[in-house]
């Protein structure tokens, strides 16, 4: 008998706990995940602050948000809404009609079993942080190697022109790619903007790199694995660059195709 009692207790402990999970899940007044997503769109935006000459300005370039989710389900719906580059095109696309630069602005997610105590809202919390990326050197390229002028003609990138030099030219959306731990992997030379635009947003993160082969003196275009494709159009006919493929051969007047952004480039001293 006493052994039956104490199955009972765990049973009903057991009983007690998931059905205090289920109440903070279905609460009255409970959010959907798409109102937490755009409460915490709402509270980076209470952070903008103005600057000079009537400019609004963001002061920093970390964003983490934390999020209360008590049971596996809870966190699988947030996660179809917070997982991704959604919820960082979502803040990007506030802060780039502010007036902001979003460019540089990385956005990590964490989820918790519960709210902690200084959290000013019950379903999540917003930290910000300013954190200096490292600095890389990048070797000089030898004097009589080749450059390349690059004019962006369709999209919205951090330059109308580059004009670069070097083994490796990495083409994306943002300066900087991050991974879910803010972890530098990746630095744009060609970076597109993350802003709203619809040409930007066909721009992967990690989209294509153009490497320069010294032995043949050429500039070859590979592509990243981008979701939305990369092309050379030339003389009226288009080459697709695939993934995994040897890339590309570029040649002056040629137009680089990324999602739906182009960028014409033009070789010097070949």
């Amino acid at each position: 008998m006493d052994i039956l009692r104490k199955v009972r207790d765990i049973e009903s402990t057991i009983a007690r706990q998931f059905d205090s999970a289920a109440k903070k899940l279905a609460r009255p007044g409970a959010r959907e995940p798409l109102e937490i997503v755009h409460a915490i769109v709402d509270a980076v935006d209470r952070d903008i602050q103005p600057g000079s000459r009537g400019r609004r300005v963001f002061p920093y370039n970390r964003i983490r948000v934390s999020v209360a989710a008590p049971t596996r389900e809870a966190r699988r719906r947030l996660e179809t809404v917070l997982s991704g580059d959604e919820l960082q095109r979502r803040i990007a696309d506030k802060l780039c009609r502010a007036g902001c630069d979003a460019a540089s602005v990385a956005v990590a997610v964490t989820y918790t079993t519960q709210p902690h105590k200084n959290w000013r809202d019950a379903d999540f919390h917003v930290a910000f942080a300013n954190v200096e990326a490292p600095k890389v050197d990048t070797p000089a390229a030898p004097a009589d190697q080749p450059r390349l002028d690059i004019t962006i003609v369709r999209g919205v990138a951090e330059k109308r022109t580059y004009s670069l030099a070097g083994d490796r030219v990495d083409i994306g959306r943002c300066a900087e790619v991050k991974d879910t731990h803010s972890r530098l992997i990746r630095r744009n030379d060609v970076a597109f903007l993350e802003t709203a635009a619809e040409h930007n947003q066909t721009v992967s993160r990690q989209h294509a790199h153009i490497r320069y082969q010294s032995a043949s003196r050429e500039f070859r275009l590979f592509d990243d694995g981008s979701a939305h494709g990369t092309q050379i159009v030339r003389g009226g006919s288009t080459v697709t660059v695939h993934r995994g493929s040897r890339g590309v051969r570029l040649q002056s007047g040629d137009e680089i195709v990324v999602g739906e952004a182009r960028m014409r480039i033009k070789v010097r001293g070949e």
